[in-house]
């Protein structure tokens, strides 16, 4: 499944970039995580429950960084597993400073999915990776208000 887009976020890039690397912070804006742990050098573990439609599940697993370029662009790494599947991807974050107080936001990748996730149909899924996107710009836009 491809997952491509952008946002416009009214925030200086290095604002932004400081955001995207403080675990505190991503706890509190991605939708469904309730724990995103720090285990190493730009190594995390997360746990999250996703409930949107027929999609339910509770995840667990790693993610990395990688192909670090401050403060403009990193590869996110992700593996999560649960009773109704498993997620892998690989997605490129890239800023883009627009002026200096806007900064541009995307994201291009591709997730694999199995077991339930797999079956329950692209239509479905894209939907529910639609959602939670614009639900993580919406909190990132709280956030940087606050």
């Amino acid at each position: 499944m491809q997952l491509t887009g952008s946002h416009i976020l009214a925030a200086p890039i290095e604002k932004v970039w400081q955001m995207l690397m403080d675990t505190d912070i991503l706890a509190k804006i991605v939708p469904g995580v309730s724990r995103l742990e720090k285990t190493g050098e730009n190594q995390f573990e997360a746990i999250s429950e996703i409930k949107l439609g027929p999609v339910s599940g509770k995840f667990s697993g790693g993610l990395t960084l990688s192909d670090i370029l401050e403060p403009s662009t990193f590869t996110l790494n992700v593996s999560q597993n649960s009773k109704i599947g498993n997620a892998d991807a690989s997605i490129k974050i890239n800023l883009v400073a627009l002026d200096a107080q806007q900064t541009e936001i995307s994201f291009d990748g591709d997730a694999k999915l199995s077991g339930l996730l797999a079956r329950t149909g692209q239509r479905v899924l894209s939907g529910v990776a639609n959602t939670l996107t614009k639900q993580f710009f919406s909190n990132f836009e709280e956030e940087i208000a606050s």
